[in-house]
């Protein structure tokens, strides 16, 4: 499988990150990476094209996954995001974190699992 998409990785644990990114690389995207929002906020904006996925962690510091992904649809409606936790999916929604419909990938991650789960999200039709 080849993409030629562009995916943001925004993740604050470097294994992780390192890991997402040696997967989603081997398979054709282009990553474009950060260790927060507040980072990622800076990354997007130097980066001139469209992104087509923000793959981010649900908590990190300074500022998590839910509050990025709204700044950045402001800039890029309809961008396609999957969020990633420790944290089951269930915890996070029931502590309000996420909505229950959001793409959810559940860390510990394995290859299978970003591979599948990136394709499904940006596979589905925009809103």
């Amino acid at each position: 499988m080849w993409s030629s998409e562009t995916i943001l990785l925004v993740e604050d644990e470097q294994g992780v990150r390192d890991l997402v990114r040696d997967v989603l690389q081997a398979r054709g995207y282009t990553v474009l990476e950060a260790r927060h929002g507040i980072e990622a906020l800076a990354v997007a904006r130097r980066h001139r094209d469209p992104i087509d996925l923000l793959l981010t962690d649900v908590v990190m510091p300074r500022m998590g996954g839910p509050e990025l992904a709204e700044c950045l649809a402001a800039r890029q409606p309809g961008l396609k995001v999957l969020y990633m936790s420790g944290y089951t999916e269930r915890a996070v929604v029931h502590h309000h974190v996420l909505d229950s419909d959001a793409p959810y990938l559940q860390k510990p991650v394995t290859v299978e699992a970003i591979t599948r789960r990136v394709r499904e999200v940006l596979d589905v039709s925009s809103r």
